[in-house]
C-alpha cells in the first residue's frame, strides 16, 4: 500500500504564490510518475503538471510560465511552485502518482497508481 499526502494549500491573493507539497510512502519500488491536478467546482477533474520518470515534465496550457513541477530525487516527494495565480486556478489540487510496486530481474512487474486526498488552493480578487 501506498499513501499519497499533499501540503501547502492555502489562501492567497491575486498575482501570489504557493507552493505545494507531496509526499509518497509506503510499498515503493520505484516512482514512474509524479504530478497535480485540480479540481475547481462544478467542473473536472484537470491536469496540472506531471513529472516522469527520466526528468520529463509536463504542463497543461493554462499554467505554463506560471508553474513550475519539479521532484526530489532522494525522496518520493514532487512540489508544485505556483506564481502569478488568478482566480481561475482556485481548485482542490490532488496529488497522483504512479509507482513500480513490485520488480523482478530490473523490470517492473506491478505499476499501480495512487491518489492524495486534495489541498484546497483559493486565490481571491
Amino acid at each position: 500500500q501506498v499513501q499519497v499526502v499533499e501540503s501547502g494549500g492555502g489562501l492567497v491573493q491575486t498575482g501570489g504564490s504557493l507552493k505545494l507539497s507531496c509526499a509518497a510512502s509506503g510499498s515503493i519500488f520505484s516512482v514512474n510518475s509524479m504530478g497535480w491536478y485540480r479540481q475547481a467546482p462544478g467542473k473536472q477533474r484537470e491536469l496540472v503538471a506531471t513529472w516522469i520518470k527520466g526528468g520529463i515534465t509536463n504542463y497543461a496550457d493554462s499554467v505554463k510560465g506560471r508553474f513550475t513541477v519539479s521532484k526530489d530525487d532522494a525522496e518520493n516527494m514532487v512540489y508544485l511552485q505556483m506564481n502569478g495565480l488568478n482566480a481561475e486556478d482556485t481548485a482542490i489540487y490532488y496529488c497522483n502518482t504512479i509507482v513500480c510496486a513490485a520488480h523482478w530481474r530490473g523490470s517492473c512487474q506491478l505499476s499501480e497508481e495512487y491518489w492524495g486526498q486534495g489541498t484546497q488552493v483559493t486565490v481571491s480578487t
